[in-house]
């Protein structure tokens, strides 16, 4: 099966982000509840040119985050493993089930309530935290699983973008919207004479971020729009968006997301857990991603074969789909992002951030002590 350069450098720096940022959630958790956490709390909450850091973090940094994102997305639909829609129709099926069913399972728990709002939160899968404890299990990992999880948790992205454009935007000024895609739609004229100069097109892409900024939707979903104006070319390392791309890489793994990391996970601990787990919301978003997304992407790729649209590779099982689907079940990145966006008050925000973690972390210790168990086995028996 072909697998092309950049997407061995994405899973390598991929791995190695979520290692690293491992290491700077347990630094984050043990600092917010020292004898400082006061202190560092408030370091976040520094004001920078009108708004706080962790705001800057959040809205501006983080579109680097989803222009890289979709960039990845853009090389799998034109060049990778999405560029064949019978190979990827198993990934796209998987990650739809692993999004319908965690969302399902949390309104069953919320519908109605203040905190239905929530129910993006257990959708998104963090390639990151994914991948990386994926790479513990080294060369046992058949090609067609990695490359199975890694489109699956770009198109889980895709969902959660969609889902933030669509439903977590509360207030639209139509005025900046307008010159925000008018600038977007610029960018792809840009496209389409072949301009490849690609200091224009991040100038075009600081432009549209401010619009879309003030009007009302989030502004992280620029970082997307641009990915798939700059130009792709035949995909070589002489294009556009490679150069972009794999420039971004390190930046990204080891800078953005640690520093989102680090200012997301500065959450004080309450002294009731008990209480803070048996909250509806968070029982929501613990069976979401703790159940709904193995479950979801195990019944609904199970169906989409079983249908005949697409098939499942030679070198894995379905044991190992549903052993990888438990590493879907790790939110993280986008489920923090999302529950920025879903919630209002403080204390149901760091409650929830504490049960993505908890949760989280189970169901990648379920997904990597399955596969380590699943993989002793022949991986073609079917």
């Amino acid at each position: 099966m072909k697998i092309t350069r950049l997407f061995k450098e994405f899973f390598e720096s991929e791995k190695s982000s979520g290692l690293f940022l491992i290491s700077c959630t347990l630094f984050s958790l043990i600092i917010a509840n020292s004898a400082i956490g006061n202190n560092y709390l408030h370091f976040w909450h520094t004001n920078l040119a009108g708004n706080s850091l962790e705001y800057w973090i959040n809205d501006g940094l983080m579109t680097i985050f989803f222009l890289l994102i979709g960039l990845e997305l853009e090389r799998e639909v034109y060049d990778g493993e999405l560029s064949n829609i019978k190979d990827a129709m198993l990934p796209i099926f998987g990650a739809i089930g692993g999004m319908i069913v965690p969302a399902g399972l949390f309104l069953l728990m919320n519908f109605e309530t203040k905190t239905q709002s929530g129910a993006g939160i257990p959708m998104a899968t963090d390639i990151a935290f994914a991948l990386a404890i994926l790479s513990l299990l080294g060369n046992r990992i058949p090609l067609s699983l990695k490359i199975f999880l890694t489109a699956l948790a770009v198109i889980d992205d895709l969902g959660a973008i969609l889902i933030i454009a669509i439903f977590y935007t509360k207030t639209l000024l139509w005025s900046n919207l307008f010159i925000a895609l008018s600038i977007f739609g610029f960018l792809l004229v840009l496209n389409r004479l072949k301009v490849r100069n690609l200091i224009i097109y991040l100038i075009g892409g600081i432009f549209m971020w401010y619009f879309m900024l003030h009007s009302g939707v989030h502004a992280t979903i620029t970082g997307v729009l641009l990915a798939f104006a700059i130009p792709f070319g035949n995909g070589d390392t002489k294009s556009t968006s490679y150069i972009l791309q794999h420039f971004l890489h390190k930046p990204v793994a080891f800078f953005i997301l640690p520093l989102f990391a680090l200012a997301n996970t500065a959450i004080v601990l309450s002294s009731n857990i008990g209480e803070t787990l048996t909250q509806n919301y968070s029982i929501g978003i613990a069976l979401g991603l703790i159940i709904g997304k193995p479950l979801g992407i195990f019944l609904v790729s199970l169906l989409a074969v079983s249908l005949g649209i697409c098939k499942l590779p030679d070198d894995i099982n379905w044991k190992s789909i549903l052993a990888v689907g438990f590493l879907g079940g790790i939110g993280f990145t986008m489920s923090i992002f999302i529950t920025l966006l879903a919630f209002s008050d403080e204390t149901i925000i760091n409650n929830a951030k504490f049960v993505i973690l908890l949760s989280s972390g189970i169901a990648g210790i379920i997904g990597y002590f399955s596969l380590k168990l699943v993989l002793k086995v022949p991986i073609i028996e079917k």
